[in-house]
């Protein structure tokens, strides 16, 4: 069998799915609060959306929100808005805007900023009294954010 590498390899590069990089969270465009494109390219998980609004040491929304379908919660919070009903208020766009960092939608918000990584005020290094050194990692990676929007687009009346 004769081999034609050039063919080879056209129909190897043809075969391999594009990868999308990440939006960095530097890189983020907000319309009216709204966040339009993906944040990875990769349909979110909402299982892991679960995971990450109920642990405390990820995105653990159930510390402020309500959600009626998490009934196993144990002390949920009721500072901030029900979560029950998300997907018929918000569009998918306006969710991962929220989650992002709801204070590009609702200005005064006291919900962090979930995907940031610069213009804070001054955030501390851990329990330690003095100011974080260098740069800053999100909260949650883009990933998450994906993956808890998805589980809040399950969430309707």
């Amino acid at each position: 069998m004769i081999r034609q590498p050039s063919l080879v390899a056209a129909l190897a590069l043809s075969l391999a799915a594009p990868a999308l990089a990440e939006t960095t969270p530097k890189d983020v465009i907000f319309e009216d609060g709204r966040v339009e494109q993906s944040l990875t390219g990769t349909p979110g998980d909402p299982a892991n959306g679960m995971k990450v609004m109920t642990t405390n040491a990820l995105g653990n929304c159930v510390a402020c929100h309500v959600i009626e379908a998490m009934p196993d919660v144990q002390f949920p919070g009721t500072i901030a808005p029900p979560l029950d009903g998300a997907a018929d208020r918000w569009t998918e766009a306006e969710l991962r805007g929220i989650v992002t960092n709801a204070k590009m939608t609702f200005e005064g918000s006291f919900m962090p900023a979930f995907y940031k990584t610069e213009g804070f005020i001054r955030p501390g290094d851990g329990y330690t009294g003095k100011a974080a050194e260098g740069e800053l990692a999100p909260i949650l990676t883009a990933q998450q954010i994906e993956d808890v929007v998805a589980y809040l687009l399950t969430l309707k009346e």
